[in-house]
């Protein structure tokens, strides 16, 4: 039985709760690895419409552990807000796992995000401001609070004044802000330890004996492709690996385990925060996208930047991630447009360029050049096979599938968990 991992194509926000919920029923594991509460994944069941920020989308499905792995920084408090708010929709959350190698956010991490985003100013990146970039920081400069030291005062203290002892420097002489006190630090997050105790595990052998045990395991990203914080649009990116290599590094499971590579295309494109973005619409088509596709962010509440479909950045996803499929999602929102523009390449400083730039600047100055596909006008949110579809829609998923370079296993017609075409099985 495979092992799956399953991630966003694009700059996030394509629907990768939906896929992995859709997959939850089959799969016996799903692993966050890497990331933290500035993700966010909606999925529909039925009626009720879930918003999850830190937990894996898993864990809406029964049969299924969720875990949270090594990769992902974690805030606490957040953690268990979501888990007592679906604990109060009836939800089992139980089966829970946390690596006891996971970075924990502490208050400390939110402030230096928030203070540091606003003296940015105009060169700000466009946080979420939940202490997600410090808090990696830390970790690199190893000086980072893990999951396990919340079982050690002696330690967890340690830490806390050795993180603060710098933090606090800048704080008071650089953003006229007053120092943090370790000791009210240390008391929060040690409020958390007997609560979080059971869910904390050994994830990298728990994983390692489920994939040798034939189980099947899915590997979910928290953000996309261009968001990575080495193949992504830097500096305009998140501060984990959230393309395929950090499922490897986010859980402890390696290479040779991972059976398929799946990314998650949006029928059209979309980004949260700042960073270029050539396809990006100003006029009535992106407002109508927006519109049409509820384009919100989960977790920061921001309207989406929307544009036409971008197959310059869908075919560099399947290189650096090595893909085997794509699921293609909200293909249903672009119902009603006489055409569909895709854009096929850039053109930079008047020559034509079909893959994605590895100079910033030259990204940063990328025209778009589109070919028009032919639209259609029916509702296809009833589709149940490929053949459902109008020809028209047929096509234009065809056209992607040709120009982005692995094939289209499945299609998302609308936000619920039956709405969708499975082309080719995952598992």
């Amino acid at each position: 039985m495979p092992a799956l991992v399953l991630l966003g194509a694009q700059w996030g926000d394509e629907g990768k709760g939906k896929a992995t919920d859709l997959l939850g029923g089959s799969v016996d594991y799903v692993v966050r690895y890497q990331g933290g509460n500035n993700a966010g994944h909606t999925v529909v069941v039925g009626d009720q419409k879930y918003a999850l920020h830190l937990l894996p989308s898993g864990i809406l499905s029964p049969g299924c552990v969720p875990v949270i792995g090594n990769g992902v920084v974690v805030d606490p408090a957040v953690l268990f807000s979501e888990l007592s708010a679906l604990g109060e929709r009836g939800i089992d959350t139980s089966k829970l796992l946390v690596s006891g190698n996971a970075h924990l956010i502490t208050p400390y991490h939110t402030t230096m995000d928030k203070v540091t985003e606003r003296f940015l100013g105009s060169r700000r990146i466009g946080t979420t401001g939940r202490g997600i970039g410090p808090a990696y920081a830390d970790k690199i400069n190893r000086v980072g609070i893990r999951v396990q030291d919340l079982y050690d005062e002696s330690i967890l203290t340690q830490k806390v004044e050795a993180a603060l002892d710098f933090k606090n420097q800048l704080l008071a002489k650089l953003y006229n802000r007053r120092a943090i006190e370790a000791g009210r630090i240390v008391e929060e997050l040690l409020k958390y330890a007997a609560e979080l105790r059971p869910y904390v595990a050994d994830t990298t052998l728990v994983l390692n004996r489920a994939v040798d045990e034939g189980k099947v395991v899915l590997f979910e990203g928290g953000q996309g492709t261009l968001l990575d914080i080495d193949h992504g649009t830097y500096p305009f990116v998140t501060s984990s690996n959230a393309t395929a290599g950090g499922a490897c590094t986010g859980s402890g499971v390696g290479p040779t385990k991972i059976d398929r590579v799946i990314g998650i295309l949006k029928a059209y494109t979309t980004r949260v925060g700042s960073g270029p973005f050539p396809t990006e619409l100003f006029d009535d088509d992106g407002e109508a996208l927006r519109r049409i596709g509820g384009e919100r962010g989960v977790t920061t509440g921001r309207d989406r930047r929307c544009g036409w479909f971008d197959a310059v950045i869908a075919r560099y996803a399947t290189r650096v991630n090595g893909l085997t499929d794509f699921f293609l999602t909200k293909l249903d929102v672009l119902t009603g447009w006489e055409r569909v523009p895709v854009c096929v390449a850039y053109e930079i400083d008047g020559k034509r360029v079909e893959e994605l730039p590895y100079n910033q600047s030259d990204f940063h100055h990328a025209k778009p050049v589109y070919e028009y596909l032919p639209g259609w006008s029916e509702d296809i949110s009833k589709a149940k096979t490929f053949a459902d579809l109008p020809k028209n829609a047929q096509g234009y998923v065809k056209a992607l599938e040709d120009m982005s370079g692995a094939p289209i296993s499945a299609i998302g017609v609308g936000p619920g968990r039956t709405e969708t075409i499975e082309i080719n099985s995952f598992i």
